[in-house]
């Protein structure tokens, strides 16, 4: 079983709450934490801009990655929201089983 931590970025934290409890509901994810506000600087549209943020780990298996991502655009404000997976190459073993278990519908 591999997990993951996807990484997703909001406009705002009704935005981000929107978007983690659409995934709660679907159990694609077993948990997640929002952070922010965040400032951001990025290139957008040939230019570097700044944005006020939110940040959102969510953790999950690597599997279902796609599931969320398409669930994450459904919802997302953003013409090309950031959505990225990270890997978790080590973790505290009952609480990686208890992200299966919670996904397993337990």
């Amino acid at each position: 079983m591999k997990y993951v931590v996807v990484v997703v970025t909001t406009s705002s934290r009704e935005e981000a709450n929107k978007i983690v409890n659409a995934l709660l509901n679907e159990k694609l994810i077993a948990c997640a934490n929002i952070f922010g506000p965040v400032s951001s600087s990025f290139w957008w549209q040939g230019k570097i801009d700044k944005a006020e943020e939110y940040l959102v780990f969510m953790k999950t298996e690597a599997e279902l990655f796609e599931k969320i991502t398409s669930c994450i655009k459904r919802l997302h404000s953003y013409e090309v929201p950031e959505i990225i997976a990270l890997p978790i190459v080590k973790g505290f073993k009952p609480y990686l089983e208890w992200i299966s278990n919670t996904l397993a519908g337990e």
